[in-house]
Order: structure tokens, then sequence, then C-alpha cells
């Protein structure tokens, strides 16, 4: 996906856009939609039946032949009935128009949501935001025009006929103009398109900067970059006022125009009906009533310019939309999924010559790997910074797929499986703990939608103790009902990290992949949570990536990664007494003071 603005001369016209996302959801809710058309339908023939009584009324009082407070009554009824279908067909418009503002921003959530991480690897988070809040914003705005102005076209009609059949000579000075209103329309189409969609771009490179901004809001005040990211965000807002500018100009020209063109054909009817009244060829109310329509046409008209600038923004917001959407999942259920073996003693994991890079000729992270785990049995994974290490759990996990070989969960290949039952049957406790702004029992639930964080509070509690979390969380103002700041800052690294591994706990997976999971412990605190993770491990397939030696070592076996592959294997002990590499490798990773022989502290 391209984030820059595209060059003028590549924007595609509003009929070449793909409107083929807003049309599927146009045709879902064509019942409220035909609704909405049939008031303003309603709403039409309201609006036509004012200025005829009006003449009547006018004409018949003049003649001395009705009464005047009985039109009055009639002209009074027939506009509360118009108010009324103008009031059911705007709510109407805008109900249908946010639902599928509504219906369009849950597809791309759920699309960006199913994109592999890869997309996301590349992706600006402010960029996607900005696709599913102004660029929607653009579209619920054009979608709430199509009964309006299908209301205001059948309007136009109307007048037209009408006043075709009161007088065709005056009918033809006073809708004169409307040809030229089409072309002006047209040429305006074609000259806000660009501009528009310019805008677009700038405001979702200004989000962007904003959200940068914001989620590492403690780097910028660690290194006191406030001046500069101060200055990134005036660059973006000074190319937004540049381009808003642009298509402001671009609307003063032709807007104005617009608008005159039906006053055009009101000043002939003025002058012409006048004569033809002195004349008398036409009756006073007719004069009124011809003045009465050729005046109902001025709104309509600018409605449809309105509705051509609403269709640029929209046709703009819906390529940038469809930048998303076009984007096919790298990873995808199979037509035919398997079911994995329920039993027991489940969990038994088998890498099998397993090939892996992250992009087009960069070299390979993973070659030739093999790496056989029991279920039940817990396995470290140790090698250098770079090493393939938490990149095996993004493969387990099924975030890639292996360029060559096979990675199996009891016999089966994760690519015969649906992901959701392979990441249900694959837990992991990142070494980046990320926690929602919700309640502490409302994370540790997360994972688990059968689990629900008031009625099911003993099971989080148990997988909160297993995890060592139990004690602090009391401690919390509101306990388990104490609500998170984003991403869980007002906890420390240890106290977020040991929420992680509970959730990870109540998930209850067949595999448990911990990477790095007592990095933000405290080391005089790691002791407290080792034991609790023994217990979590006891029985359960667990692949460790860790740098302590502590925490090395409470796996039943060490697998050394080095070269992309299996180097060496054993317990933690054995490693250290035969392997020169293995002692290499542990004591780059653990800190000075750490002591790597014997396995604890």
């Amino acid at each position: 996906m391209s984030d820059a603005a595209p060059e003028r001369g590549s924007v595609r016209s509003l009929r070449d856009t793909d409107w083929s996302h807003l049309v599927s959801l146009l045709r879902d809710r064509r019942r409220g939609l035909s609704i909405g058309v049939a008031l303003g339908l309603a709403w039409t023939l309201g609006k036509i039946a004012v200025p005829l009584l009006t003449q009547s009324a006018i004409d018949h009082s003049i003649n001395g032949d009705g009464s005047v407070l009985a039109w009055s009554a009639a002209i009074a009824a027939a506009g509360v009935v118009t108010g009324s279908f103008t009031a059911a067909r705007r709510h109407i418009a805008f109900r249908e128009s946010r639902m599928v503002e509504t219906l369009m921003r849950e597809r791309i959530h759920d699309h960006v949501l199913g994109l592999h991480p890869a997309y996301h690897d590349h992706a600006q988070t402010g960029q996607l935001m900005s696709r599913m809040s102004a660029d929607l914003n653009q579209v619920q705005m054009f979608v709430v025009m199509i009964p309006l102005t299908l209301s205001h076209v059948a309007l136009i009609l109307g007048v037209a006929v009408t006043l075709v059949v009161l007088d065709p000579w005056l009918a033809i000075v006073a809708l004169a103009p409307l040809p030229f209103v089409n072309v002006t329309a047209k040429r305006f189409s074609n000259a806000i398109h660009p501009a528009v969609l310019a805008v677009q771009s700038e405001q979702a490179q200004l989000s962007a900067v904003v959200e940068e901004s914001i989620a590492g809001v403690r780097v910028v005040k660690g290194f006191g970059a406030e001046r500069v990211r101060m200055e990134a965000l005036s660059t973006e807002a000074d190319d937004i006022q540049k381009v808003s500018l642009r298509a402001a100009v671009i609307r003063a020209r032709f807007l104005p125009l617009m608008e005159l063109l039906p006053a055009l054909g009101l000043i002939g009817v003025l002058g012409i009906g006048g004569l033809r009244v002195l004349d008398g060829a036409m009756t006073v109310g007719e004069l009124v009533a011809f003045n009465f329509f050729v005046t109902l046409l001025v709104w309509p008209l600018r409605s449809i310019g309105m509705t051509v600038a609403f269709a640029q923004r929209a046709a703009a917001a819906l390529e940038r939309v469809h930048e998303v959407l076009s984007v096919d999942p790298a990873i995808v259920d199979p037509q035919h999924p398997q079911r994995l073996p329920a039993g027991a003693s489940v969990g038994a994991v088998a890498f099998r010559s397993v090939r892996f890079g992250y992009g087009d000729g960069d070299a390979a992270v993973l070659d030739g790997f093999d790496l056989n785990i029991a279920a039940g049995e817990s396995v470290a994974l140790v090698g250098a910074t770079g090493s393939g290490k938490s990149t095996i759990a993004r493969l387990l996990l099924r975030f890639y797929d292996p360029e060559a070989g096979a990675i199996e969960i009891d016999g089966i290949d994760l690519r015969d499986l649906r992901v959701d039952d392979v990441r249900r049957a694959v837990g992991i406790v990142f070494e980046e703990t990320l926690l929602f702004n919700d309640s502490v029992a409302a994370n540790i639930a997360f994972a688990s939608p059968s689990v629900d964080p008031d009625a099911d509070r003993d099971a989080i509690v148990v997988a909160a103790s297993l995890a060592g979390a139990d004690d602090f969380i009391r401690s919390l103002p509101a306990g388990y009902d104490t609500v998170l700041g984003e991403r869980g800052y007002s906890l420390s690294g240890g106290q977020r990290q040991r929420i992680a591994i509970a959730r990870a706990v109540l998930a209850d997976p067949r595999v448990l992949i911990l990477d790095d999971a007592t990095s933000a412990v405290d080391p005089s605190k790691e002791h407290e949570i080792r034991s609790a993770l023994s217990t979590v491990m006891d029985g359960r397939t667990t692949i460790v990536i860790a740098h302590r030696p502590g925490t090395i070592a409470m796996a039943d076996r060490v697998a050394l990664i080095d070269g992309g592959q299996v180097a060496d294997a054993g317990t933690h002990d054995e490693l250290l007494a035969r392997s020169a590499r293995y002692r290499e490798v542990l004591a780059a990773l653990v800190p000075s003071n750490d002591v790597v022989v014997g396995g604890d502290r």
C-alpha cells in the first residue's frame, strides 16, 4: 500500500473509481434507502402542490369567487405535510448513511485484523486509522445525499413538467440555464477530484504523525524531542493548508456560477412574465406560481452541486479504502480444514526442514530447521540476537508460513488447520506486553472469549495466582476491577508481564510460548514468578525463549539455535559442560552479575 498521494495525472476519474464495496452495502440497505426515496417522492408532490395552491388562491381571490381562509388552510396543510416528509426522509437518509458507514468500518477493521503481520510491518497505523475514520466520514456524507438528491432530481423533473404545462414558452426561459448547470457541474467534478484526493492523503499523513507522537510520547520526552515532532506536525499541517486552499479556489470558481445560473432563469421569468400579465396573457397567480417554481429549482440544483462535490470526496476516500480491502491475506484457512486430535497427551510440535526469510532477497533466518518437541515437554530456545528464536514462535502461531518444510502440531501441518484453531492451540506471552484500557479482569480474560470477566472471576483469579499476579492485583484500588490506562502503563513492566502470563494461562493452550516472558521482571523478584511458571509449564508443551540462565534451566531441554538450525540440544547443564558455543552465546546474553554455571542464582 502506498501512503503517498497519487500524482495528479494518475488520479482516476469519478467513473473509474471502484465503487463495488459501497454498492454492495447499499444493496444490503436497499429497503431503508427505498423508503427514503419514497418519502422523498411524497415530499416532491407536497413541494409542487404549494405553488399550485398559491396560484389558485390568488386568482380566485382576485376574481372574488373563493375564500382566502380556505385556500390559506389548504396551503398550510400542504406545508405541514411537506415538512413532515422532510423530517422523515432526512431521518431515514442519515440513519441509512450511518449504518453504511458502520458496516464499512467493520468490514475494514475485520479485513485489517485478518491481514498477515508482514503487511502491518510496513503499513502506518495513522494511515489505517484515517481510512477507518476521516475517509469513511466522507463516504457517509455522500450516502446521506443519495435519497435527498433523488428527491431533488424528482422535484426538478416535476417542476419542469409543471412549468411546461402552465406556459411552454416561459418554461423554456426558466429552464434554459439548466444545461449550462450540468456542464459546469461536470467541469467542477473533474477539477475538484485530484484536489480532494490530495487533501485526504495529507490528512492521513497528519494522522500518522499524531499517532506516532502520542504512542511514542515517552520516547519523545525521554530524548527531549518535542521540537522535532512539532516540526514534523507543522510540515504536515502546512501541506494540508496548501492543498485545502487549492481545493477552496476550485470551489470558489465553480460553485457561485452553479448558483447564479438558476437565478438567470428567475430574472427572465420576472421580465417576460410581467409583460405577459400586463398583456392579459397570464394571470397574476400564474406568474407568482412560476416564480415560486423557479425559486424551488435553486436549492435542488445547489444540492446536486453539493452531491457532486461529496461524490468526489467519497470517490477519493473509496480509492484509499480499496487500497486496503484489495490486499489479499497471505495466511488463509484451507478449503477443507482438519481438526486437532483430542486426548490427554496433546501438544506435540515438529519443525521439519523449515526454511524462512522475511523478504525477497533477504537471507534466510531459518534454513533446514528441524526440532521435535514431545507433548508436555518444555524446550528452551537459546541463540544469539537475530538467530531466529522469535521467528520460530511467529511461525508456530502462523503469523507467517515457511518457504519450505512443514510445522506440525500433533501430527497435523499448520496449513491444514483453521487459523483460529492454530492460535487457540498455541498461546504466547510476548516480550513486549500490550494491555488494553479495560479492567484487570477483562485483560486477563481477553484471549478467552468463553470467559466472562464478571461471571467467571474464580477462573481469572486462579490464572492470576499461577502467574504470581494475584497479590499485587488485590492491592490495586479496585482489585480485579481496576481499569488500566492505555497499554497498561500505570503498572510496572513486571506487573504487566504477569498479567500477560495470566492471560495465556487462562486460554489453556496446548502449546505455550514464553517469548522472553521474564525480561521485564526485576532479577530480585524473578524467583517469585519462576515457581509460578514451573506450575504453569508442568505437563504442558512449552517453548521458552529466554536470556537468563535460571529461566532457561526450567526447561526439560535446551536447543541451541545457530546458523538457522539446531546446532546442539540437551539439558542446560549438559550444554554448559560440552558446548563452547553455548557458553559463548549465554555469556553474551546475560548480564555480568548473572551466574552461568549451575543454572540458578
